[in-house]
């Protein structure tokens, strides 16, 4: 669980937000949602439960021109049961609708549609037959999944995705009863599961699960069976080591300064000019030095006579 001073952190990456969003079901989004727009699909967009908005930030990056995009969470708000409160007390205590909005307007421009509530208020809220992808991951507590599903239901294109979380977890066994009766007695088809979520339609489950299979197929890192349950094809998707798909930065990352350039070592004084070294006289001669030492030898009457000699030449 995150801490409160995780969830004020602002995030660079999409794996700085705090929540349970699994490589293997950020490969699974990505795969349908750019599989719906591929084929021209258009269609809302839908999330239910968004913590600190790890999966929402994910999905609105494929909001299309014309699409809506709405979101719910009680996220400080009155639960409308105990059960529900207490659940929100113990796991949920440092989500609010701020965390959540700074978090998402780190990655977009603009905020989805929030509805602020328990989850009874998106059929009131959302068209019907509207949304092409509806993410539920809210309450745990069997009433509210059940109605959750059968919200979807109502909501969703005839080929549309739905996505239920947590679906097979130890302690969420109220979703695993409400999951599996929608796909036993409500006209559920399984797509697919992977570790924590199925994801399924009330259209034609087969060309996408096709696709899907050969999609998987073709990759190394992604483990795959396939089982027959109920007269249901069930396909199991497990990650062997899988990269998480490439999600652009932040705005706090895009934005924060680069690190400042070295400054560029101040330059040494240059040395000062060495001091100009006079011109070496030239050695003398050695005939004119020995004749020097002659004369000063001579006596006086023959140097000053040698001397007048020297002057009359010059």
């Amino acid at each position: 669980m995150a801490t409160t001073q995780e969830a004020m952190r602002p995030p660079h990456r999409l794996d700085d937000v705090p929540g349970w969003f699994p490589v293997l079901d950020q490969l699974l989004f990505e795969w349908f949602l750019n599989r719906q727009e591929a084929g021209g699909t258009r269609g809302d967009l839908l999330e239910v439960g968004v913590y600190m908005g790890k999966s929402a930030i994910f999905i609105g990056r494929h909001q299309q021109p014309g699409e809506r995009y709405t979101v719910c969470d009680l996220f400080e708000g009155d639960a409308p049961d105990d059960a529900n409160r207490a659940e929100s007390t113990k796991s949920y205590s440092a989500l609010t609708r701020r965390v959540f909005e700074d978090n998402y307007r780190s990655f977009h421009d603009e905020l989805p549609r929030v509805l602020q509530g328990p989850s009874s208020l998106v059929p009131a809220e959302v068209e019907a037959r509207s949304c092409r992808f509806v993410h539920i991951d809210a309450s745990h507590l069997y009433e509210h999944v059940h109605g959750d599903i059968g919200a979807a239901h109502d909501l969703l294109l005839p080929d549309g995705i739905v996505v239920l979380d947590d679906f097979r977890s130890e302690h969420t066994p109220g979703v695993s009863i409400a999951t599996w009766e929608a796909v036993l007695n409500r006209g559920l088809h399984p797509i697919c599961l992977s570790t924590q979520k199925l994801y399924g339609t009330w259209g034609d489950p087969e060309p996408v699960q096709e696709a899907l299979l050969d999609m998987a197929r073709e990759r190394s890192d992604c483990h795959l069976s396939v089982q027959e349950a109920a007269g249901h094809r069930i396909v199991r998707l497990k990650s062997k080591g899988m990269p998480a798909p490439v999600f652009p930065p932040s705005k706090h990352a895009v934005a924060a300064k680069a690190p400042e350039p070295t400054p560029a070592a101040v330059s040494a004084p240059a040395p000062a000019p060495a001091p100009a070294v006079p011109p070496a006289r030239p050695a003398p001669r050695r005939g004119s030095r020995v004749r020097r030492v002659a004369v000063d030898l001579l006596p006086p009457v023959v140097t000053r006579a040698i001397r007048k000699a020297r002057a009359a030449r010059s």
